[in-house]
C-alpha cells in the first residue's frame, strides 16, 4: 500500500516539516547521503519509530535519481531477513519521493570502527557472519547490492547487524555477460576490480566489498587509499592488498588467508556468494570456540580441527563437486559396460541368438 502524504512546512525545506500527512511525526535528522536525507520519525498510527529517507530537493527533476530511489524501495521491500533493514512504505508528494523504513537504534559500522580504532577478532567475525547472511539472502533473491560499505551496515544496540541502501542494486536477471559501462556506480574505496573497469557486477563483486569491509574491521584501515577515485580504481585493479597480519598481528593466519582470498582480483578466485563466505567463517568461528556468540538463526557447522582442511574448505567445495561428477560418470560407465558382456553371455545360451553364428 502507498500512503498519500501531506507535508506541512514550518520552513522552506520539506525535511523541516513537523508532520508528514498527519501520520509521521518528524523527530530529527539521522544523516544525509548523495541521494537523500534520512529523518527519524514516529508513526502515529502504529505507535512506532521509523526512519524516513527523503529524496533531496535538488534531485526532484533528475529522472535517473528518481528511478534509482524507486528501485531501492522495490528491491528492499522484497527482502525480508533479520539482517536487512525492512522497508514499510513508499510515497510521493509534490514530486518528492520518500521511503519509510525500520528504525534501527544504534550506529553504522563505519562510525563504530572509527570509535574503536579496530574491532576485536571475534567481534569482527560475528558481525561479518551476520552481514554475509543478509547479503547472501539478497543473492539468493537475485540481487547484487553493488554498494556495500560500512556506512550501509547498521549495528543495533543488541548487536544485530542490518544491511541498508539498495539504491544501485542490480537484478541478476538484468545483467548480461560481458556488459560494459562508462559510468561506474559505487564507492571507490570498496568496489571490486571488475566494477572499477566498468565490468558487469556479480555476487562475487559484493563478496569483494565484504572483503574490504572485513579488512577494515580487523585492521582499522582500508587496504587501498588514494586521493582520488581513479587512483583507487587502479589500486583495486593491479595492486595486491597488504597482509592484514602486518597491521594487526592478533589476526589468526587462517583468517588472514580468508581475507586475502576474498580480495582476489579475479572474481572466480573469491567465494562466489556471500553465503559461501559466511559458511567458511562459521566453520572457522566454531573452531575458535565461538559457537555461543554466533546468531541463533544461523546453523553452526561441525568444527574443523585441521587447519589445512579449513583452508581447503575455502574453495567452496568446487573440487569436491567436480570429483563427485567424475565418480558418478565412472559408475555409469562401469554399469553400462558391465551389462554388455552379461547380455552377450545370456544371448549365446540360446540357439536363436543372432550372434550364435559368429
Amino acid at each position: 500500500m502507498v500512503w498519500t502524504v501531506r507535508i506541512m512546512l514550518r520552513g522552506p525545506m520539506a525535511d523541516e516539516a513537523t508532520y508528514l500527512g498527519g501520520r509521521y511525526q518528524i523527530l530529527g535528522k539521522l544523516g544525509a547521503g548523495g541521494m537523500a536525507k534520512v529523518l527519524r520519525a514516529r508513526d502515529l498510527n502504529l505507535q512506532r519509530e521509523v526512519a524516513i529517507k527523503l529524496l533531496r530537493e535538488d534531485l526532484i527533476r533528475d529522472v535517473a535519481f528518481q528511478a534509482r530511489f524507486l528501485q531501492e524501495a522495490r528491491a528492499a521491500a522484497n527482502l525480508i531477513h533479520p539482517n536487512i533493514v525492512t522497508v514499510y512504505d513508499f510515497g510521493t508528494e509534490a514530486e518528492r519521493n520518500f521511503i519509510v523504513m525500520e528504525y534501527v537504534v544504534g550506529t553504522d559500522l563505519k562510525t563504530l570502527i572509527r570509535r574503536r580504532a579496530r574491532l576485536q577478532v571475534d567481534e569482527a567475525i560475528e558481525m561479518m557472519i551476520q552481514i554475509s547472511a543478509g547479503v547472501g539472502y539478497a543473492h539468493r533473491a537475485g540481487l547484487v547490492h553493488c554498494d556495500l560499505k560500512p556506512h550501509n551496515v547498521l549495528v543495533a544496540a543488541d548487536g544485530r547487524v542490518k544491511i541498508t541502501d539498495f539504491g544501485i542494486a542490480r537484478a541478476l536477471a538484468s545483467i548480461t555477460p560481458g556488459e560494459r559501462s562508462d559510468v561506474v556506480w559505487g564507492s571507490p574505496q570498496y568496489f571490486a576490480p571488475e566494477q572499477a573497469s566498468g565490468g558487469a557486477p556479480s555476487p562475487a563483486t559484493d563478496v569483494y566489498a565484504l572483503g574490504v569491509i572485513f579488512f577494515e574491521m580487523l585492521t582499522g584501515r582500508l587496504p587501498f587509499e588514494a586521493t582520488d577515485g581513479e587512483a583507487l580504481a587502479q589500486l583495486h585493479l593491479h595492486t595486491p592488498p597488504p597482509r592484514p597480519r602486518s597491521i594487526n598481528p592478533e589476526i589468526p593466519p587462517v583468517l588472514e588467508s580468508i581475507v586475502l582470498k576474498v580480495l582476489s582480483k579475479e572474481p572466480a578466485s573469491r567465494y562466489r556468494t556471500a553465503d559461501q563466505m559466511g559458511r567458511v567463517l562459521m566453520t572457522f568461528a566454531s573452531q575458535l570456540g565461538m559457537a555461543e556468540a554466533l546468531p541463533a538463526a544461523i546453523p553452526i557447522p561441525e568444527p574443523v580441527h585441521d587447519p589445512q582442511a579449513l583452508t581447503a574448505s575455502m574453495d567452496l567445495g568446487r573440487d569436491q563437486v567436480d570429483w563427485l561428477a567424475v565418480l558418478l560418470g565412472l559408475l555409469v560407465f562401469l554399469a553400462i559396460g558391465g551389462l554388455i558382456p552379461l547380455w552377450l553371455w545370456a544371448c549365446l545360451l540360446y540357439p536363436t541368438c543372432p550372434l550364435s553364428g559368429f
